[in-house]
This record gives C-alpha cells, sequence and structure tokens, in this order.
C-alpha cells in the first residue's frame, strides 16, 4: 500500500525547498558581488577563486558549486552585466518614440555604470584583451540583438522619426559615452579636479549626453519639452 504524506509534512517539505532556494539566491547574489570586484581588481589571470570565497563570506567548495568554474563565474559575470546594460532596448517597437527610447536608454545606461562601476571596467578589460571568454557571445546573441534593435531604428528614420544614421554606430556610441565616466574615472577626477562625482554631476553629464546624442539623431529630447 503507498504511504500518502500528511498535509503538515508536505507542507514541511515545500518550506524547506523553499528556504533552500533562498539561501541559493542569496549566495549566488554574494559570489557575483565579491567576484565582480576581485576580477575588476585583479583581471581574470590574477583573480582567483579562494579570494572571490573570501571577499563573499563563502567556502571556496560553495563557490564552485554554485559556479560550476571560474571561467563559468566570469563569463556569466559579463553577459549579466551586458543583460543590465540593454535591458532597456529589449522590447523596443517601431510604435515606440525614438526620442524618448534613446534618452531612457542613455539615463538608464548612466545610472547602471555609476551603480556598477567594477562591472563596467571588468567588461573594457575583457574586450581590451581581444574577448578571449566572449566571442561566441559577441558574435552570436549580442551580434543578433544588436541587429534587431538596429532593424527598428532603420524603420524610425524611413517613417521620418528621426534621421537615418547608422544604428549600429549608435549604439556603439551610446555604450561608450556612457561607459566612459566608469570605465575612466581617475581620468575624469583627475582632469576636472573632483574627489568623485556627485548626484548634480552624473545628472549634468547625463543630460549632456542627451542633448548632443540626440540633436545628432534629428531628435529633442522629451525632457526638454515644454510642458
Amino acid at each position: 500500500m503507498t504511504e500518502v504524506a500528511s498535509p503538515a509534512a508536505t507542507r514541511r517539505e515545500r518550506e524547506r525547498g523553499e528556504a533552500g532556494g533562498a539561501t541559493r539566491e542569496r549566495n549566488e547574489r554574494e559570489i557575483l558581488a565579491a567576484a565582480e570586484k576581485i576580477f575588476a581588481a585583479h583581471g581574470y589571470r590574477g583573480a582567483s577563486v579562494q579570494a572571490i570565497a573570501e571577499a563573499a563570506g563563502l567556502p571556496k567548495s560553495n563557490v564552485l558549486y554554485y559556479m560550476g568554474s571560474k571561467r563559468g563565474l566570469y563569463v556569466r559575470l559579463l553577459e549579466r552585466m551586458m543583460a543590465r546594460w540593454n535591458a532597456l532596448l529589449d522590447d523596443i517597437s517601431v510604435n515606440d518614440d525614438p526620442a524618448e527610447v534613446l534618452e531612457a536608454f542613455i539615463r538608464s545606461k548612466m545610472a547602471l555604470s555609476r551603480r556598477h562601476p567594477e562591472g563596467s571596467r571588468l567588461f573594457a578589460a575583457e574586450i581590451l584583451a581581444g574577448a578571449p571568454f566572449l566571442q561566441e557571445y559577441l558574435s552570436g546573441e549580442l551580434r543578433d540583438w544588436v541587429e534587431e534593435r538596429a532593424r527598428i531604428f532603420r524603420q524610425w528614420a524611413e517613417r521620418g522619426l528621426m534621421d537615418p544614421v547608422d544604428p549600429v554606430w549608435l549604439i556603439f556610441l551610446i555604450w561608450s559615452a556612457t561607459q566612459h565616466y566608469a570605465d575612466f574615472e581617475a581620468q575624469v577626477l583627475g582632469i576636472t579636479g573632483r574627489d568623485e562625482l556627485g548626484d548634480a554631476d552624473v545628472e549634468q553629464i547625463t543630460a549632456f549626453l542627451i542633448r548632443v546624442i540626440l540633436k545628432g539623431c534629428g531628435l529633442k529630447p522629451p525632457s526638454a519639452a515644454p510642458g
């Protein structure tokens, strides 16, 4: 005769599963945050799983259990950074207002670069090294993503909603301009004589980039339009 678990036993099993899921999520979050700092400071070769584990406050075996390998953790960080940056453009359509989309994208990228400077520097270092760990991602998933966004930009231009600028170069421009203030922070602070960029500085930079980039696309920033 098959035994049927009591409602109480079923509930306890479900609660254990939920608790385990929460623990895994918390540990992965701690590992990724620690790894972002360690890889950004020491590069892929200079970073070690042990150093990441110590920074995360977890045993090295836990890091390998959750992430598989040093390489797997590194690639996951890089892909997560790109997903963060580009999320705002994931669901755009030809029916959207290009000025609103581009302004929101620039604002989002500036905010993310400020919130996650180590991730931005990590990605820049990987690209400067020739992208040895990202070639498949760049030539596959990311290329397809860029082309799909570029197709929508071209349709906007065909409908007279923006100037016919090259959409791929435009995406490159926004990526590079917004990441500059994280990747080259030492240069920016040294030349401007600041100890750090404050909220007012970041807002001024963001407004400047929006004005210049949108003007180059034949657009007026929505935020500059009269109410």
